[in-house]
Parts: C-alpha cells; sequence; structure tokens
C-alpha cells in the first residue's frame, strides 16, 4: 500500500498549535472551548452536507477542510489539557474500523452488502454491551445513540434500536393512525391553552412523524433541508414575480403573494414535466 503524504495534515497541526499558543497565539482561538467551539462544528457537518447536496465539488473540498479543523481543534484542546491527541484520535478510529470491518482485515466471509451490515450491527451491539456493563452504564438497547444529534435523526435511530428488540409497528397503518391521534391530541391542547401541555403534544407528535419517516425509509433531516431549499427557491421565485409588476413584497396582501407563490410553483411543475 502506498504511504500517502502527510505533510499537509502535519502543517494544519502546526498552525493549531500556533494559534493556540499563549505566546502570540490568536486571542479569539486561546479564549474557545469544548463547547464554544462544538456549534461550530455541527454547522461546518451541515455545509458538507449542503455542498453534497448541490453537486458541488469544489465546495465540498473546502467544506471537509473546515470539518477537519474543527477535529484538529478539538484535539489540540484535549491534548493541551492532558486528555488524549490528534494522534490519538487518528489511532482510536483505526482500530474500530479494523474491528469492525473483520471481513476485510480478518478471517470473516462478507461478500455482500447485507451481511456486512449485520455483521457491523453486531460488532457495535457487542460494544454497546460492553459499555452498558461498566458502572453507571445505560440501557444496552438504546446505548450510544448520542444526545447531540438532531432530534429527528436521534428520534429515528432510537426508533430503529427498539425494532430490533420487537417494539415496532408491523407496518405504516397504525403509524398514520398514531399521527392523527397525535394530532388531535395536540389540537385538544391548543384549545385548552396549557402551554407545557402543548409543547409535549408536538414534541409527540413530531417523535411519531419520525416513525412515519423511518417506516418509509426516508431521512426525515434530509427532507426537511429539502424541503428548506424548494422553500428558499419558491420565495425567490416569488419575490422575483412581485417586482418584475412592480409590487415591494412588504406592501403586498396575501392574496397577491399567493399568487405569485403559486405562478412559482406552476413554474416548476412545467420545468420539471
Amino acid at each position: 500500500m502506498t504511504q500517502p503524504d502527510l505533510s499537509s495534515l502535519a502543517d494544519l497541526l502546526a498552525i493549531m498549535a500556533r494559534l493556540r499558543n499563549p505566546d502570540g497565539g490568536c486571542p479569539w482561538d486561546l479564549e474557545q472551548t469544548f463547547s464554544t467551539i462544538a456549534p461550530y462544528t455541527i454547522e461546518e457537518a451541515y455545509e458538507v452536507e449542503d455542498a453534497i447536496a448541490r453537486n458541488d465539488m469544489a465546495a465540498l473540498k473546502d467544506e471537509l477542510g473546515d470539518l477537519l479543523l474543527q477535529v484538529v481543534f478539538h484535539a489540540r484542546m484535549a491534548e493541551e489539557a492532558g486528555h488524549f491527541s490528534f494522534a490519538d484520535v487518528a489511532a482510536a478510529i483505526s482500530d474500530k474500523m479494523i474491528r469492525r470491518h473483520p471481513h476485510v482485515f480478518g478471517s470473516v466471509e462478507a461478500r455482500e452488502a447485507e451481511t456486512v451490515t449485520s455483521n457491523w450491527e453486531a460488532i457495535k451491539a457487542a460494544e454497546r454491551q460492553a459499555k452498558s456493563a461498566a458502572p453507571g452504564g445505560i440501557s444496552e438497547v438504546l446505548a450510544g445513540v448520542t444526545t447531540g444529534l438532531p432530534g429527528l435523526t436521534r428520534a429515528v435511530k432510537l426508533q430503529n434500536r427498539a425494532a430490533r428488540v420487537g417494539f415496532d409497528w408491523p407496518d405504516m397503518k397504525p403509524v398514520i393512525a398514531k399521527i392523527r391521534e397525535e394530532l388531535q391530541e395536540l389540537e385538544d391542547e391548543i384549545q385548552s391553552g396549557k402551554s407545557e401541555a402543548i409543547d409535549e403534544e408536538f414534541g409527540d407528535f413530531l417523535f411519531v412523524v419520525a416513525n412515519l419517516a423511518r417506516h418509509l425509509k426516508l431521512d426525515p433531516e434530509d427532507r426537511i433541508r429539502a424541503a428548506n431549499r424548494k422553500f428558499e427557491k419558491r420565495f425567490s421565485r416569488m419575490e422575483a414575480i412581485l417586482k418584475a409588476e412592480g409590487k415591494h413584497l412588504p406592501d403586498c396582501d396575501l392574496a397577491t403573494m399567493d399568487a405569485a407563490w403559486d405562478r412559482a410553483k406552476a413554474e416548476e411543475k412545467a420545468a420539471s414535466a
């Protein structure tokens, strides 16, 4: 196997070390902590996803670099505190990948993707069992579903874990029925005006919607991002239509905006036909 050129990575590690050096480093970088950097880490991961969705390879290269910087930043802070280094991070993930691919690095036979997935999940389950057996361990079934995930994504992962032990509806019909039930409960609480109950019922409603996405084999976060992009595109076109008619958006009533919105929607359908 050809050895990769890691000189650029070494440069990046050196740059971060200098930025974090109290003697001549960057004041902003020196003020940061794990918690202050964490939101940037999440944001950069989403920007990677956005570049992929737009099939923009130039942007993807840049966004992957920004995401790598986040890993380097966290690792540098951890090294300064005596916890671990970037090399430890790389070694840990290397060990994990070897452990989870016994069909590549070991003697296990797996010629189909389904077999690979099954083996992967079995290995992960063993890892979770080891963690749950430790003092203070959590549920073996739900262990490892990080709380830092987007809510809908985490809901799907929790539901998938529960489904593995048989706690799941057999098909979509009862899921859809449950959505109607939760929506009715939400409407009832809205009528009652109890804010805490409304909050809870709205959460229950979203949880079941995530379950429907799971049964449809859809990623709810991916679908809502796609819906957001569609809304942005249509809204921008609606605004352009009104401007072409000499109308200023804030001065338009809802009926006027709805008419322009419907026109933008019709144009989209015609273009995709």
